[in-house]
């Protein structure tokens, strides 16, 4: 099967994105992981799909499927494409739009200055709905957060992490760092994203403070690894350095593809997150049968 596709990114998160306006494809996760092959596919951190509205009050449905083939609920640099990616090709020309995902129903913006907005919805502490198994934990603080102390292992000597964990959509577990360039991404990431308290698996941030308005963040992504940008994952750290005292409103999160800013008021009210978003190239591609 030949598909049509267009090559994108936010901030250096990557995307292959599909149009179903017209009709499935019905991919199998192998040919997304296929797609999301950087030696013999496209090459991408996910795979977003665009669809038709679900109904009454929302624009279109956006569809997530990571590099490993999986569905996943959010992707806040996804969104950002999505958005640029339906209005580039006329399937809409309007200037705000609601979006059904599996997390929720999102709203991108196009802003004044060429960036897209997104409103993320409030964040999500309750343990059980990010999914979090907190049974038999205290927490080590009492912001909204936590943070949870949790071991990394079964080790005496296994690492010992206070994370902040919430939901953005989708599970999110933030660690403060002295300094994200040398910090243990690649060793602990897999370890939080895989802990048996994630029942989901969980995206794990490392947050380094600069100043009240301003971060750097590195990402490891459940089931993509590190990323270059994570939009979810600045909201998910700067909702949990406000909740600990720490930021204010609004942040400028450095990542290694780019900065996005996020707004956050406090509890029960949206993320607003505002970055870029780049088509690259478009394509046709032979998907193995």
């Amino acid at each position: 099967m030949r598909i049509r596709f267009t090559k994108m990114h936010g901030a250096g998160n990557d995307f292959v994105v599909l149009d179903e306006t017209r009709g499935r494809l019905g991919l199998r996760e192998d040919q997304y992981r296929f797609l999301a092959d950087r030696h013999f596919g496209v090459g991408a951190d996910q795979i977003l799909t665009v669809r038709p509205s679900t109904g009454p009050g929302v624009d279109f449905e956006y569809v997530i499927h990571n590099a490993d083939g999986g569905e996943v609920e959010q992707c806040g640099n996804g969104a950002r494409c999505f958005f640029q990616y339906v209005r580039e090709h006329g399937l809409t020309d309007k200037a705000a739009l609601r979006v059904h995902t599996a997390a929720g129903v999102i709203a991108p913006s196009m802003g004044t200055d060429g960036r897209v907005t997104v409103d993320m919805g409030p964040p999500v502490f309750e343990a059980a709905q990010v999914p979090f198994d907190a049974a038999g934990l205290s927490p080590q603080g009492a912001s909204a957060v936590g943070p949870w102390k949790l071991a990394l292992g079964t080790e005496a000597d296994s690492p010992t992490v206070e994370l902040a964990v919430l939901s953005m959509g989708n599970p999110h577990a933030v660690q403060r760092v002295d300094d994200v360039d040398t910090a243990p991404v690649a060793e602990q990431g897999p370890l939080v994203e895989h802990h048996p308290r994630f029942p989901n698996r969980v995206n794990a941030g490392f947050l380094q403070v600069l100043s009240r308005r301003n971060v750097k963040l590195r990402v490891h992504e459940r089931g993509a690894g590190e990323t270059l940008a994570c939009g979810t994952g600045a909201c998910a750290a700067v909702v949990g350095g406000i909740a600990q005292g720490w930021l204010d409103s609004p942040v400028d999160v450095q990542t290694r593809g780019g900065v996005l800013t996020i707004a956050w008021e406090g509890v029960g009210q949206s993320v607003r997150m505002t970055g870029p978003a780049q088509t690259v190239f478009e394509g046709e591609i032979e998907i193995p049968a």
